[in-house]
């Protein structure tokens, strides 16, 4: 069995268009999800949670929206039982999801697996570095056991960037010239001043994620296989500058045999950004989350 994780960015009303919302709901519930890692949730809430709860009802899943509707995890309750919450936000414009769950068939000292839906700030290069130096304590999660020992929680983290994968990936999207961005502000909001106080593209949070052991799911895989697919656009070339690579997903290193495929899905006409789908292959993961990395202290 495969396990199917998705990272979607959508305005939730889609701009008070109905029509928009269920076609772009039936088309994420098309899609066989177990995880659904959502950003920009905005009126979810609103009317005691009408679409919040219609979301639930399209998708067959169980969400958790943060505070401010900025992100939301689904889960499938028949695969994943959540564990715990991590409700601390730290630095965050827009509060990330994040929660833990427990993966069915795993054992009762099994790890848990932290997942987390995040969206980082559009305008601020320093701002995403300081959220991305939050998101790398999710790598340093550990639960202790009744033996005396620890074991590493591993995570799942999806979201929309604002920035840049490192480049040298083949089949990457190119990482735009500045002086070639048509809207100014933009250059601004997407590259930081270098050490020779030349303005170099913005990154960081990538290389700083992938430092911390937390590796892009995509890039994986086309290093591993040479398809160069996972590593498709997820936004479409406009005045922000050309086709990039925005949104990602990012895991544990542990976790990466599990990984056998990596879509993007084309969103056209129903979002600005496309959804990119994970598939995880579940035996692998029921096993690496039994037999967790682990410390005496």
């Amino acid at each position: 069995m495969l396990i199917n994780v998705a990272t979607c960015n959508f305005e939730y009303n889609g701009g008070g268009n109905q029509t928009l919302w269920r076609r772009m709901h039936d088309r994420l519930a098309s899609l066989d999800l177990h995880l659904l890692l959502r950003q920009e949730m905005w009126g979810a809430q609103d009317n005691d949670n009408e679409l919040a709860d219609a979301a639930e009802a399209v998708l067959g899943m169980t969400g958790r929206i943060a505070r401010e509707c900025s992100t939301a995890v689904y889960h499938d309750p028949k695969l994943f039982t959540p564990a715990g919450e991590y409700p601390k936000t730290g630095p965050w414009l827009l509060p990330p999801t994040v929660r833990q769950f427990q993966l069915t068939g795993t054992a009762a000292d099994a790890a848990p697996l932290f997942v987390g839906s995040f969206h980082y700030d559009y305008a601020s290069p320093a701002a995403r570095l300081a959220e991305t130096e939050w998101l790398t304590r999710l790598n340093d999660r550990w639960a202790r056991r009744g033996d005396g020992r620890r074991v590493h929680c591993p995570a799942l983290l999806g979201g929309d960037t604002n920035s840049y994968p490192v480049a040298g990936t083949p089949g990457d999207p190119a990482l735009p010239i500045l002086e070639k961005i048509g809207d100014e502000p933009h250059r601004a909001h997407r590259s930081y001043i270098g050490p020779d106080g030349t303005r170099l593209m913005d990154d960081r949070p990538d290389a700083t994620l992938r430092t911390a052991g937390l590796q892009d799911v995509a890039r994986h895989l086309t290093t591993v296989t040479g398809d160069t697919s996972p590593v498709a656009p997820t936004v479409d070339a406009c005045d922000h500058g050309p086709d990039a690579r925005i949104d990602r997903i990012y895991a544990s290193k542990q976790l990466l045999p599990a990984v056998r495929a990596v879509e993007v899905v084309d969103m056209t006409g129903l979002s600005d950004h496309h959804t990119v789908v994970l598939r995880l292959d579940r035996d692998t993961l029921t096993d690496i989350l039994n037999h967790p990395l682990t410390r005496t202290q």
